[in-house]
């Protein structure tokens, strides 16, 4: 049993996990203004195959036998999948939001995945839509709506493919979310991540084989490193290990620490101008994806003996 203190440290190891993955959509914003030669196909296939060797060498440190998973045919094949739907989506998709507009818009958009979770339990398994669910969908909604257009609804503000885009990475972190349930029930997180980053990033360079114009620039590879370890190795075993020790509803709520710390990352850092609908409709997103994690507590039944 964990202890208060235990607790209190890794709930906020959790919390600095999710601020890792905001402030890693500066970095990927950084590197997209040197050079138009660095892309997000570049990013997304140097940050897949890097993190999904890395967690596997890692995981065959801790002898979790990730080898023996691929034996397993039908695990094998949800892993591919999850990385090819779940992975490259969140990953791909998102960095070409970070490219086309911001890092607080690539992040906010995709607090929209767990909204395409819910659809799809309701449709798939008759998952009854509480009142707070469709009150958190109504807000979301509009909270999407005042960032695309700043409030007037005539004119937008983010262009129909930014938002195309991240609406595809928001079904991204939904598949992400629902593909490798089953296995993870069976099989580390670790060894399942590390094959779905390494299968996704394989295919990137099978479809994409063409490498790019990269500048040789210290910062560059500063970046892209930064990319890897504080966007994907470090917040991943953070969060991983966090789990043990807190609530998986606690860790959705401190997920709000990213789109959070990606939006005060791009105004601080690239002079990002926020209009007031723009925070209104940020927190409305946000606060609304929280909500999916409110489940009222069970009334206490006194049973008396007659």
């Amino acid at each position: 049993m964990a202890t208060q203190k235990q607790r209190r440290l890794w709930a906020f190891l959790a919390g600095l996990a999710c601020v890792m993955w905001g402030i890693s959509g500066l970095f990927a914003k950084a590197l997209f203004n040197i050079s138009s030669g660095i892309t997000p196909m570049w990013l997304s296939q140097i940050r897949m195959v890097t993190s999904g060797i890395v967690l596997l060498i890692t995981s065959c440190i801790l002898k979790q036998k990730p080898l023996a998973t691929m034996k397993n045919k039908h695990d094998a094949w949800v892993i591919f999948s999850y990385g090819i739907f779940g992975l490259l989506p969140v990953q791909l998709f998102y960095f070409i939001v970070v490219q086309k507009a911001n890092a607080s818009i690539a992040t906010i958009l995709q607090f929209i995945g767990p909204f395409f979770v819910m659809a799809y339990l309701a449709i798939t398994h008759k998952q009854v839509m509480r009142s707070i669910d469709i009150i958190a969908a109504i807000c979301a909604f509009i909270g999407v709506v005042l960032l695309a257009t700043h409030g007037n609804f005539g004119h937008l503000t983010i262009t129909p493919e930014v938002l195309f885009w991240g609406l595809l990475s928001a079904v991204g972190v939904a598949t992400n979310t629902l593909i490798p349930i089953n296995v993870l029930k069976r099989v580390s997180s670790l060894v399942v991540t590390g094959w779905g980053l390494l299968f996704s990033g394989l295919c990137l360079m099978l479809v994409h084989p063409q490498m790019p114009h990269i500048p040789n620039k210290p910062e560059v590879w500063l970046y892209t490193l930064a990319v890897i370890v504080i966007g994907t190795i470090i917040p991943f075993q953070l969060m991983t290990n966090s789990l043990r020790f807190i609530k998986p509803s606690t860790a959705s709520l401190l997920d709000a620490f990213e789109p959070f710390s990606a939006t005060m990352g791009s105004v601080l850092v690239f002079g990002l101008i926020m209009q007031p609908m723009d925070w209104v409709g940020s927190v409305l997103v946000v606060v609304s994806a929280m909500a999916l994690n409110i489940s009222p507590k069970k009334k206490k039944v006194n049973k008396t003996h007659e």
